[in-house]
């Protein structure tokens, strides 16, 4: 089996700027797990890596899409694999860095994404019903049927809900079943998989700052820009945190006040989310920044050592 790392953890925790540094340290070249940084013209409130931070490494899946396109795990599995074979290609390692669990485990697990037919009158049917009764009767819905996955899927996530709901109706099997049968698959890859955490608190004010830099950046005329490119709030695009909030503020349906207000809040809620997420997940090794005094040079040569004595990496 190939080697593959994995740097994820919940967002603002540090992981691009450590992933930079492994990825010198070792000859790795960087995939983005991240469902926003995708996107072109989404460069501030999706926290985009710049050309700078990259010092010089390559980048895979990042600036890919337009906004009007979908992108979904499906998608991203498809891609990220084409990534992974271009890099060990080049001889180095595929480093995976981002926050979305489902993506990294898709792509860790190969699990299957094999459609379960042709027929899209139900999906049909449920977008209908979201329109007209809105996100939160779906995912009751949903909850009545399948309440692990409902617990899992935010109920703004209509097209995971919807495709949960589909899917039991198809097959009469729960997705969540499928897709705990699908984790206890082995890995193609012989990997290490690590999971950057901090103090809640400390990790809560990071967020806060972040919001606040990216208010400073001109995340409201990103918005504005997209607005007048046609994006509107129906696309996946769109309801990313940090343009769903500042749309509606540009639509007049709350103070920009407001929206900063609900962008932070939610940004802290999805933080815990992923933390749940990760607390989940099989064969991580959590790397609890407090342990290193926020020394990133001392996690660098924690995770460098694992490598060299589990992949058995030359150039480590």
């Amino acid at each position: 089996m190939k080697p593959l790392i994995i740097i994820t953890g919940p967002t603002a925790a540090g992981k691009t700027d450590l992933s930079v540094r492994l990825a010198q340290a070792i000859g790795g070249e960087i995939i983005s797990a991240d469902s926003m940084q995708v996107y072109r013209h989404m460069d501030i409130g999706s926290a985009k890596i710049t050309e700078e931070e990259k010092k010089g490494i390559p980048h895979y899946l990042i600036d890919v899409l337009d906004p009007e396109e979908e992108f979904n795990v499906a998608v991203f599995q498809k891609l990220a694999k084409a990534a992974v074979n271009t890099i060990y290609s080049h001889g180095n390692i595929p480093i995976v860095t981002g926050g979305t669990g489902f993506y990294i485990q898709a792509l860790l697990y190969d699990i299957d994404f094999t459609e379960t037919g042709e027929d899209s009158s139900i999906r049909e049917e449920l977008e209908t019903m979201g329109r007209e009764k809105g996100g939160e009767y779906l995912h009751e819905l949903l909850h009545k049927i399948d309440p692990d996955s409902a617990a899992e899927i935010h109920p703004n996530n209509k097209k995971r809900v919807i495709r949960a709901i589909e899917y039991f109706r198809q097959t009469g099997e729960k997705i969540s079943e499928h897709n705990r049968r699908e984790r206890e698959k082995s890995s193609p890859y012989d990997f290490l998989y690590y999971t950057v955490n901090m103090d809640r608190e400390v990790l809560y004010q990071r967020i806060d700052r972040r919001v606040d830099l990216m208010m400073e950046r001109g995340l409201v005329s990103e918005v504005k820009r997209l607005k007048e490119m046609g994006c509107t709030r129906e696309m996946v695009s769109m309801q990313g945190l940090g343009y769903k909030e500042i749309l509606d503020y540009l639509q007049g349906i709350c103070t920009l006040e407001e929206a900063v207000y609900i962008l932070k809040r939610d940004t802290r809620h999805f933080a815990k989310r992923q933390i749940t997420w990760f607390k989940r997940e099989r064969d991580v090794r959590n790397i609890f920044l407090p342990d290193f005094d926020y020394d990133l040079d001392r996690v660098l040569k924690k995770i460098v050592q694992d490598t060299n004595e589990i992949i058995g990496l030359e150039k480590c």
